[in-house]
């Protein structure tokens, strides 16, 4: 999206500050259409989508707070996405201007305002429309990368590949190995080998955590037992072998299982037949074997902790699912996914992801993968209060979970950098003032004299790091979130 493309309607009763605004506008290249009062307004809007109005509170006939809730009103009742809005006050109603922001209106501005301020506030928001426009292009991505592959979404090199085996092996029977760090979907992969087996897919899916299971229960836990076969065993027990019969048994970190039950495994896949612990009777099975793990078996093998004849049955077809770091640019699809799918299951409004929080996320080298990045996301949109996620948030959440820090082990703010010295520099603005005036409790005047600057700099340094919205003065020595 260009900025010609922004469709702007400026809606003020004032012949000449509709001239001047336009004038001072026009430079965005984007097409702005004029209007003396809300019912011109309507007529213009009919035949017109607009992305963002500049709207006069002050208005003949209806009033633009009433405009404003219109507005709202007729996008939740047709589900569709209202234009922002910024208004603009007479002076020294600024307490009219924090009301319609709370009502849904994006920022405003107070008469006389300088032409500099007006453009960077319509910057501002152009920046925010084209944040929208990018977020609905993802979440179509998702809609179709969900309904054609499943849970297993990204188009970088690495998942096509994956998605390319998945494809190639679903419909045999080869006992499948599926290599990959922590949290990097190891699961998602054997499910989808079993939904997609036209052979398997109606029997059933057992799952199996071979670390999760002391030594003595795994056995059992696998080929189940006979009533008396030991201590607490108070009657037959079909374990998942028998559970799995005509399906899919997955076996999760293959690599921590016992020398025992490895040659007890190995017989079953040979023979395809079972015995229950302290029984006789030979059972035969039908199963499809998936296995998974995070350790290099070939480095086990040669210290002695893993079967070789177990490792060459196991892996017919291996499958190599990459770490998150080096498919980056599935990153913002799964981040996406993540918060829409937090937002639904906590009866939550869903948000985007600002710019510089999917910048952050990118950049993060994720040592939990996939499952981290989940964590993160869903932890961001419950304590999140804005509009949208942005990298303060994302870093807070982050920082929860050992990643991501923001603070150094002597107390200095970190920035992670970039390639871009800029961007840097806006970042590290951006933390600390947002820090200065969470620790002087949103106070925007105290936080002003901390830092040096006036309140009327500071505010204009607030709009421009994009805080503006997140703290509003209302009054000459207070402020408060917003």
């Amino acid at each position: 999206m260009d900025e010609k493309d922004l469709r702007l309607l400026i809606v003020d009763d004032e012949e000449a500050a509709r001239y001047g605004m336009r004038r001072a506008l026009e430079t965005f290249g984007g097409e702005i259409a004029e209007a003396e009062n809300a019912e011109a307004a309507r007529v213009l809007m009919r035949d017109t989508k607009f992305d963002l109005l500049l709207l006069d509170v002050n208005l003949p006939g209806i009033s633009g707070l009433d405009f404003l809730a219109e507005l709202q009103n007729d996008s939740q009742q047709n589900q569709t996405e209202a234009p922002l809005v910024i208004i603009i006050t007479a002076h020294g109603s600024e307490r009219l201007a924090v009301q319609a922001v709370k009502s849904g209106a994006y920022d405003y501005l107070s008469k006389p305002f300088e032409l500099d301020d007006l453009r960077l506030v319509v910057k501002n928001a152009f920046e925010t429309i084209k944040l929208r426009r990018e977020n609905e292009l993802l979440r179509r991505g998702i809609e179709i990368e969900a309904s054609q592959r499943g849970a297993l979404l990204g188009n970088s090199p690495a998942m096509q590949q994956v998605r390319a085996m998945i494809e190639k092996v679903a419909d045999t029977d080869a006992t499948v190995l599926v290599r990959g760090e922590s949290g990097t979907g190891k699961e998602l992969v054997a499910r989808e080998l079993h939904e997609r087996s036209s052979t398997r897919s109606n029997g059933a899916f057992v799952a199996v955590n071979c670390a999760a299971l002391p030594t003595e229960l795994i056995e059992s836990e696998l080929f189940g037992h006979e009533k008396g076969a030991f201590t607490g065993a108070a009657a037959r027990r079909k374990g998942k072998f028998e559970q799995a019969n005509g399906g899919t048994l997955f076996l999760d970190e293959i690599g921590d299982m016992s020398a025992n039950v490895q040659a007890k495994l190995l017989r079953a896949l040979e023979d395809r037949r079972i015995e229950r612990l302290g029984g006789d009777e030979s059972i035969p099975v039908d199963v499809r074997i998936v296995s998974a793990t995070h350790r290099a078996l070939e480095e086990e093998i040669e210290d002695g902790n893993f079967r070789a004849d177990l490792f060459y049955r196991l892996r017919v077809v291996t499958i190599d699912i990459a770490p998150l770091r080096e498919r980056r640019e599935d990153i913002p699809l799964l981040a996406m996914t993540f918060a829409r799918q937090a937002a639904e299951r906590h009866g939550l409004p869903e948000r985007a992801l600002g710019r510089d929080a999917l910048r952050r996320l990118i950049d993060y080298d994720w040592p939990g993968n996939v499952r981290e990045l989940k964590n993160v996301i869903e932890r961001a949109a419950i304590m999140s209060e804005g509009d949208e996620l942005n990298a303060i948030e994302i870093n807070g959440q982050a920082k929860a979970a050992t990643s991501l820090s923001e603070v150094s082990a002597n107390g200095n703010l970190v920035v992670p950098y970039t390639s871009d010295f800029r961007d840097d520099r806006r970042e590290f603005e951006r933390r600390y003032i947002a820090r200065c005036l969470e620790e002087s409790g949103g106070n925007v005047t105290r936080a002003a004299s901390v830092l040096g600057m006036h309140r009327q700099s500071l505010q204009h340094k607030l709009r421009e790091l994009g805080l503006g919205r997140r703290y509003v003065a209302v009054g000459n020595n207070d402020a408060k979130e917003s």
